[in-house]
């Protein structure tokens, strides 16, 4: 069962990977060679379901290419965001694999069937939701995005 939870998601390809980091400008400076050149942007302060409480946060994110592959990186500012607990416990890198799809809570509720939970997610407005899933024993997050204006 395990090797066909994508397709029994009916998952897309992965489109991004999502790197956190602890310092974004040495962070560019070492991928920018890879994947560059990368836009920048603040995400300025956001409200989020974190763990099932409300939490204001805020992050710098970076995106290059590689190919049809977006690479983002993530440097945490603030707040209480799964990127804190990733360097917290003393971990920097790679952290999690994002799919697109059309309804983000649909896509939700179907994962739990495979032990996902979202631990971080938000809606900023009508079609356009981003969540973070973690299952136990695994230190590779999902992020499932919904935007039906693109």
């Amino acid at each position: 069962m395990a090797h066909d939870i994508r397709e029994q998601l009916n998952l897309p390809p992965i489109d991004q990977v999502g790197f956190v980091v602890k310092d974004m400008d040495a962070a560019l400076k070492l991928y920018e060679p890879l994947f560059g050149p990368f836009s920048t942007m603040d995400s300025g302060e956001f409200e989020y379901d974190y763990r099932g409480e409300k939490d204001i946060s805020s992050l710098k994110l970076a995106f290059g290419r590689s190919g049809d592959l977006e690479i983002e990186l993530i440097q945490w500012v603030s707040g209480r965001t799964p990127h804190k607990e990733f360097i917290d416990a003393g971990r920097e890198g790679m952290h999690h694999l994002r799919f697109r799809v059309d309804n983000l809570d649909e896509k939700i509720a179907e994962a739990a069937a495979f032990g996902y939970q979202s631990i971080w997610q938000t809606r900023y407005g009508e079609g356009l939701a981003v969540a973070y899933l973690e299952r136990e024993g695994d230190p590779l997050l999902l992020e499932f995005f919904e935007n039906l204006h693109e």
